[in-house]
């Protein structure tokens, strides 16, 4: 029995590594909203869905990204998380709470061929500019 549990904890142990690698911690601030939905597109298309994590003010940009590709058809919803955290407030030495979300997508059936479909267009916009 006690094999089948330490078996049980590994493929835990597997699964959480799993959702750390498709995970994006969305910044309101470092980077373009574009960028996460481009970087969100490569993580489905390498594990087949992608979380998405913000706090604070960067949860408007999570939800946008989520939307974005939603709308897109190539994502679809599988669950949300919200949350909050205690977090140390640099400026007054005191705790502060932060709402946190964790939105996690999954690709649509049409996923590949979408993709596929915008690979040819940008292709051949870029043949069209080089003649």
């Amino acid at each position: 029995m006690e094999e089948i549990a330490e078996g049980v904890n590994a493929m835990n142990l597997g699964a959480g590594d799993f959702h750390k690698k498709n995970r994006i911690q969305v910044s309101n601030t470092k980077k373009p909203l574009f960028f996460y939905v481009n970087l969100a597109k490569r993580y489905m298309q390498q594990y087949n869905e992608v979380e998405l994590s913000a706090l604070g003010m960067a949860i408007a940009t999570v939800v946008t990204v989520a939307e974005i590709l939603k709308n897109n058809g190539l994502a679809l919803e599988k669950k949300i998380m919200t949350s909050t955290v205690d977090m140390k407030d640099d400026s007054r030495g005191r705790p502060i709470q932060k709402a946190k979300i964790e939105i996690l997508l999954g690709k649509t059936e049409n996923f590949d061929e979408l993709m596929a479909a915008a690979a040819e267009e940008r292709d051949a916009g870029e043949g069209e500019e080089q003649s």
